[in-house]
């Protein structure tokens, strides 16, 4: 029997992200198409090359893309909104970051002009911090296929010498995740169909054997529509040529095993990291003529494997038939190298393993499959060394956040008084107008902000200079918006790095890496904090800046907090206790936060959850367990306030409506969420779901470089006016301003003020 190793796809960006500076580079003129395709070529090489070197059979091609690998498909597919003029098909890079970014009139960087357009719709991929752009079907919308770029890196990699196999989204993946515009995107299945048979017959006439096809949705509750799509799918494009490698990942198979096990191709890989259980009932239910890829290394965290306890479960598969070993699934979602950490505290590093040594771990696993456990006994042995060392580490447990846990009542997750009595005591203390108007929290980062952090990085600027530098920053920004006419301010969060890492770093139980990078979208990269251990507070964190910023005013001034969810999801978590026992940790260290801030006279208080609907299990079956624990975390965060202390919170891309009850019993007093791209659709599902408290639609896309005026704003919010009371509405942006620039955020939160009295004098009109 044969053992393999593949890699189902690796981190795109680069270990230092070289990818998201080529972008930057090309977007704002400072170079062209060539030098960006230049640029994504040697990352594309670097990574096969490096791959090939650590021992992988299968390397993937195709893997690699500019902004998302959804929208690479679509425009495959040649499914281009008509608004974006590609309507043969064939679409350059203009297009293609149009649809990613959006355009402000004419595209920096690119030699075609567009008007000002919106961006495709954008959320989250499954249950992880990535996000995709959402592909759309209009009735009536020509498909023709475009760039195969997929051949086209299939034969880059072919003519370096690397034999790949391409990876490609599944089309009831695409279609399942794709939104339909006057029909249903199922109803062009066999069109689609047509052109994914062409695709695969070009890349089986390029001379791939095997192809990856990534049908993740089948970890998902599938309807019969779904079922029959497979099926029928599956039936033709079995004969178009290469072999298939069906391949699933973030969940279980479940209840669609003995069926993916059925459907007509050559290979299945599984997810037995999320999914140990399924391992058995795989195993009667393949056919031995199918070559089963077995997802043992955790592609979605940090912790290294115990290799000697999977080569308990894997030496008897082996034995019984041929098989793949492999990560659960891409490696885009876990940093490059941990080699590059230099930093990092030796004893929490020895625990880790980032993407090159998740396959250095495939590799020892199959040489010891395949040449017996003592030809890697010393790897084996620090492996193990690596476990038990980390389970007996007193830096794990604290005996002092156990008591508090302990000590947790019912009472302490319920305000004092329900929503309307609060309104009523928060407008008396806030006095603020019909429509009021605020951002979500941040502003520019920029060039000067970046660097004096880098200068005090490397210990080149002195920690009382760069306080000024911040105080001085902060006052032009609360002068600014003062000058601007916005009714809540907020103080800029130039001191913060990023509104979980800035958190984690003054919290007990993390750790924090300097080249840890992992794509969020397009050229945007986080550096996930790592929870290794027990979390509290051992020192107030904000209350400093709020202070200083509401010193410099008399219009309220948001306290700024991440909530405990989104900091648990957008970390890398410990996987030796159940999430929901790390969330209550964080819940305590922000609910005392929340206590300090509002104790130093705080009126309103934001706590983000943009993260609450990410964390939602892929089954329907398991989703009120985790709603019922994140709520309970966000109230016991939030429910020490007074009932004058308007608590706010945040959501962003994500679908809603299917858990508004939740979102509801929250009892935040306000929540600011996005709707800009979906031109307010989300706010039918709060109409129906008939809720109590104010919401702040965002009224333009802070992820596009374009800068929309008052009347557009106005048009967006006279939408959500027909479905929520004037009373309820707030009118912001859809998300924090980090990422833009003072050139673009002035002119459009002018509009948005402008916009925002426009909706006063309608009210005041209709008397």
């Amino acid at each position: 029997m044969t053992v393999t190793i593949a890699s189902l796809g690796f981190p795109r960006i680069g270990p230092r992200r070289e990818l998201k500076f080529a972008l930057e580079r090309y977007w704002s003129g400072q170079s062209g198409e060539t030098e960006l395709h230049e640029a994504a070529s040697g990352l594309r090489t670097a990574t096969w090359a490096r791959q090939k070197a650590l021992g992988i059979d299968w390397l993937p091609s195709n893997d690699f893309s500019l902004y998302d690998h959804m929208l690479d498909m679509s425009l495959m597919l040649g499914a281009i909104p008509a608004r974006y003029g590609a309507a043969d098909g064939e679409a350059g890079l203009a297009t293609y970051f149009a649809m990613a970014r959006g355009t402000a009139g004419e595209e920096s960087g690119c030699s075609h002009a567009h008007a000002s357009l919106t961006a495709c719709e954008m959320t989250k991929w499954f249950d992880t911090n990535y996000h995709f752009l959402v592909p759309e079907l209009h009735a009536g919308q020509r498909l023709a296929l475009g760039r195969l770029k997929a051949v086209e890196e299939y034969r880059e990699a072919k003519a370096q010498g690397y034999e790949t196999r391409p990876v490609i989204v599944g089309p009831v993946t695409w279609l399942s995740l794709a939104k339909g515009h006057g029909l249903d995107p199922f109803d062009r299945l066999d069109e689609i169909l047509g052109l994914y048979g062409v695709i695969l017959g070009q890349l089986a006439l390029a001379g791939a054997d095997w192809v990856q096809i990534d049908e993740p949705i089948l970890v998902t509750d599938l309807d019969d529509r779904q079922r029959r799509a497979f099926t029928r799918a599956y039936a033709r494009l079995a004969r178009s040529g290469p072999k298939l490698m069906l391949t699933t990942y973030f969940g279980g198979l479940d209840d669609t095993l003995s069926f993916a096990a059925s459907l007509p191709v050559s290979g299945l890989h599984v997810d037995l990291v999320r999914a140990p259980h399924q391992l058995a009932p795989l195993l009667k239910a393949a056919p031995r003529s199918l070559l089963l890829s077995l997802g043992v290394i955790d592609g979605r965290n940090i912790w290294r494997a115990d290799l000697e306890a999977l080569l308990d479960r894997l030496e008897p598969v082996a034995a019984m038939r041929d098989i793949v070993i492999a990560p659960s699934c891409s490696l885009l979602h876990v940093p490059v190298d941990l080699a590059l950490e230099h930093k990092l505290d030796d004893e929490v590093k020895q625990w880790l393993a980032f993407a090159v040594q998740k396959l250095e771990e495939l590799a020892i696993l199959n040489r010891a499959l395949v040449d017996g456990r003592a030809s890697v006994a010393a790897e084996l042995a620090a492996s193990t060394q690596a476990a038990v060392l980390r389970r007996a580490s007193p830096r794990i447990h604290d005996a002092q956040v156990a008591a508090r846990i302990a000590a947790i009542t019912p009472a302490m997750h319920d305000r004092r008084s329900g929503h309307a009595a609060r309104r009523g005591q928060q407008q008396a203390a806030l006095g603020l107008p019909a429509f009021p108007t605020t951002t979500i929290g941040s502003f520019p980062q920029t060039a000067d902000v970046r660097h004096a952090r880098a200068e005090h990085g490397r210990g080149r600027l002195d920690t009382d200079a760069y306080r000024q530098f911040l105080r001085e920053e902060t006052e032009r920004a609360i002068r600014w918006q003062e000058e601007a006419g916005l009714d809540m301010l907020v103080h800029g969060e130039f001191e913060r790095n990023d509104m979980v890492q800035y958190f984690g770093e003054q919290l007990s139980g993390f750790a924090f890496t300097a080249n840890g990078w992992v794509q969020s979208y397009g050229s945007r990269c986080v550096r996930p904090p790592i929870l290794y251990g027990d979390v509290s507070r051992p020192r107030a964190m904000t209350v400093d800046w709020w202070r200083h910023a509401q010193g410099l005013t008399d219009k309220p001034v948001k306290g700024m907090l991440t909530g405990p969810v989104t900091i648990l999801n957008w970390s890398f978590v410990r996987d030796d206790q159940p999430r929901e026992a790390s969330c209550r940790q964080i819940a305590l260290a922000i609910r005392d936060e929340v206590l300090d801030l509002e104790k130093a006279g705080a009126q309103a208080i934001q706590i983000d959850e943009a993260a609450l609907r990410e964390g939602l299990p892929l089954r329907r079956r398991d989703w009120q367990a985790y709603l019922d624990w994140a709520v309970a975390c966000f109230r016991l965060a939030a429910a020490g306030a007074d009932d004058a202390t308007q608590i706010h919170t945040h959501m962003c891309y994500s679908e809603f409506n299917d858990i508004l009850p939740s979102i509801g019993a929250m009892d935040a007093d306000v929540i600011s969420i996005e709707t800009a791209r979906s031109q307010m659709e989300l706010l039918e599902g709060f109409a129906r779901y008939r809720y109590p408290a104010a919401i702040g639609p965002g009224v333009y896309d802070i992820h596009a470089p374009r800068v929309p005026g008052e009347a557009e704003m106005v048009a967006l919010m006279r939408m959500a006016r027909r479905h929520l009371a004037p009373d309820q509405l707030w009118v912001n942006p859809d998300c924090g301003l980090k990422t833009r620039t003072w050139e673009e955020v002035r002119p459009a939160i002018a509009a948005m003020v402008a916009a925002a009295r426009t909706l006063r004098a309608d009210l005041a009109a209709e008397g």
